[in-house]
């Protein structure tokens, strides 16, 4: 059997290999998402609600119908409503998007967005950008990232460089946790359930004078998620199931100093351990251990507000952010493992300023600077990018707006890059249509990981001579309201192309990354939306996503050409909601388990969700809900089997 180090570092490898196969640095103002927007004639619009702002589109609360964006609004009411507990287990439910999930709460999870890389997602949790230095492609895992104190998600979708920078190729997802306001206010939830779930969230928050607060903690426990699936077990080998513990706190504070200045501070931190069954051997076959996946993620966030006159808001700000990693396994207590680290730090200082010009017109700038460091076994690297952006948002006339936004990011380590994005939409007077679109490049420079990480004993080095990767991608669609509301539909076709895709070449005594890639992925974004009154509404999603390697001439791995997505919402009566899920997610090309079958397809599959909610009194809710209600058997990725039937309840108590 090989030694743990070296079992520790092919895991390594074929995760970031396969990764590689696979293909808001803006910090949103707090919470005046629900603030008007004046239009072309000087007038304001009503204010609109939470699911109709969006602020990662253009940096600012703007209503989504004054963007050509393709923004999809996630708000904490539907998040409690559908009692999804996790990131991953919402974003299942947005078009154009594939989650892919090493088992339950706690697996490895990548976001694949409109056939993108998944570490072509850019992450941000309150302005903080959050993709990880530490992993060999700079991806993001979503499995920490839990839901009890969020305000809302965002994901964007399409090339966002232009006011994101580095990793926005694919989109961007954008997480914003709780403000405290009024009174002050304690909540605790207990909820249990299959697979030894027991899960604990806590907060307290209000305002008091100038000042505002809330902290909160969470923990997430399953003990008992088959993750192996059986017939990969090898005679003799017993199930090993996964166990996943997941604690964090986290703290939003901010001080309205006068009324033209205001302080904000935000802290997460998270810790979770995650046990699944190693594999061994040569091709990998399950071992009678587990592995320990153990991480600790950091960060923080301060800024200053000032607006020293109406219309001029202006935002300094300072990021820390540290991600702890650590992998022992296969944990054989007669040959203990050694434990391999890794670290990644980014720290990043900004300002952003914005200017109402006049009623209709804003005008966007600002400027950054980054610094990244990764430390592991033998390397200890960092780089640098400093950034400059502007942005435009117009009502040329009645009807019409546009939103264009330009920038350019200097890294000390390839030099200049320069991106943009045109987005313009228009509503039609007489049928109330509503034409959107959006053109605009991306680039993600290389990792530190693929610039300097060598693997001696596999003959495996960094190129420091990589340069970034790029993207152009375009969008188009339009919205119908039909029926006077009770009705909407409407579609969007995209197409992003890519070029200077890093992966490895292998040459006869060796193998590095290059820039050799170019691939192209397109598709449709469809959907009906109903609302039959106030107290049912539903929504139904259409996405189709076709992917080609323009090289090698193959169809990209985990990329679905067809997923069906169905929500809905029923206010049977006063303080009982009930919510059913729909997701349907056809057939996709993958590569099993270890990697030495490299292509096969994968079936597809449909889970259905439902959730009851009843407010027992103003103070008292109980809940509960049943995930993947048929019980149906599912992998996503290959090899790793998703969770079947599970049934939950809990209470909520609230002060008042």
């Amino acid at each position: 059997m090989s030694s743990p180090v070296s079992s520790a570092l092919r895991r390594t490898l074929a995760l970031s290999c396969a990764a590689s196969a696979l293909l808001v640095s803006i910090p949103a103002r707090s919470q005046q998402v629900a603030a008007p927007f004046a239009d072309a004639q000087g007038g304001a619009q009503a204010a609109v609600s939470l699911s109709e702002i969006s602020v990662s589109a253009t940096g600012v609360p703007t209503p989504i119908a004054n963007t050509g964006s393709s923004v999809t609004v996630l708000t904490d009411r539907l998040l409690q409503e559908q009692q999804r507990r996790t990131v991953p287990d919402a974003l299942q439910q947005v078009p154009g998007l594939n989650v892919v999930q090493t088992g339950g709460a706690g697996g490895q999870t990548s976001v694949f967005i409109r056939g993108t890389n998944s570490n072509h997602v850019k992450v941000q949790i309150d302005g903080i950008d959050v993709n990880d230095p530490s992993t060999p492609n700079r991806a993001f895992d979503f499995s920490q990232l839990q839901t009890y104190d969020l305000s809302r998600i965002e994901v964007l979708r399409g090339p966002q460089s232009g006011l994101y920078g580095a990793d926005a190729i694919g989109g961007v997802i954008s997480v914003v946790t709780k403000r405290g306001e009024g009174p002050t206010r304690a909540m605790a939830t207990v909820e249990g359930g299959s697979f030894g779930t027991f899960n604990q969230f806590g907060n307290v928050s209000g305002s008091e004078g100038i000042f505002d607060y809330s902290v909160s903690v969470g923990h997430i426990r399953q003990s008992a998620v088959q993750v192996t699936p059986f017939e990969l077990l090898p005679r003799g080998v017993p199930l090993r199931t996964a166990f996943t513990d997941i604690k964090t706190v986290s703290t939003k504070l901010g001080a309205q100093l006068t009324d033209e200045f205001r302080l904000n501070y935000v802290l997460r931190f998270s810790d979770s351990a995650y046990l699944d069954q190693a594999d061994g051997g040569f091709p990998y076959v399950p071992l009678p251990y587990r592995n320990l996946n153990d991480q600790q993620q950091l960060i923080m966030r301060g800024e200053a507000e000032w607006t020293p006159v109406p219309g001029f808001h202006n935002v300094f700000g300072a990021n820390y952010s540290k991600f702890d990693r650590l992998f022992a396994g296969p944990l054989d207590p007669l040959a203990p493992p050694t434990p391999t680290t890794y670290l990644g730090e980014r720290t990043r200082f900004d300002y952003r300023g914005d200017w109402q010009v006049s009623p209709g017109n804003l005008v966007l700038f600002g400027a950054q600077r980054e610094d990244e460091r990764f430390e592991t076994t033998g390397i200890d690297r960092s780089n640098g990018n400093s950034a400059g952006f502007a942005e435009l948002q117009t009502t040329p006339f009645a009807g019409a707006a546009l939103v264009a936004n330009i920038r350019h990011d200097s890294n000390d380590q390839f030099g200049g890059a320069t991106t943009f994005r045109v987005a313009p939409s228009y509503i039609v007077p007489a049928t109330d249509t509503r034409l959107k679109g959006s053109v605009g490049t991306g680039f993600k420079p290389p990792t530190l990981s693929q610039l300097y990480q060598d693997y001696p004993g596999f003959r495996f080095f960094g190129n420091p001579n990589l340069r970034p990767e790029e993207s152009f991608g375009f969008d188009g669609g339009f919205e119908q309201p039909l029926f006077d509301g009770f009705m909407t539909v409407g579609a969007t076709y995209y197409q992003t192309d890519f070029k200077n895709l890093i992966q490895t070449a292998y040459y006869p005594t060796f193998s590095t990354n290059v820039n050799v890639g170019q691939a192209t992925a397109y598709g449709t974004e469809s959907f009906v939306a109903l609302r039959f009154n106030e107290f049912w509404s539903g929504r139904l999603d259409w996405t189709t996503t076709v992917t080609k390697d323009e090289i090698a001439h193959q169809e990209l791995l985990r990329r679905p050409r067809n997923k069906v997505s169905a929500t809905a919402i029923w206010n049977l009566m006063p303080g009982l909601t009930i919510t059913g899920t729909l997701i349907v997610l056809g057939s996709f090309v993958d590569g099993n388990r270890d990697f030495s079958v490299p292509r096969l397809k994968a079936p597809g599959f449909t889970l259905v969700n439902l959730s009851v909610n009843y407010a027992w009194s103003e103070t008292l809710t109980v809940f509960g809900r049943i995930d993947n209600l048929f019980d149906k058997r599912y992998q996503n990725p290959t090899g790793f089997q998703g969770p079947g039937l599970a049934v939950y309840g809990g209470v909520r108590v609230t002060s008042f």
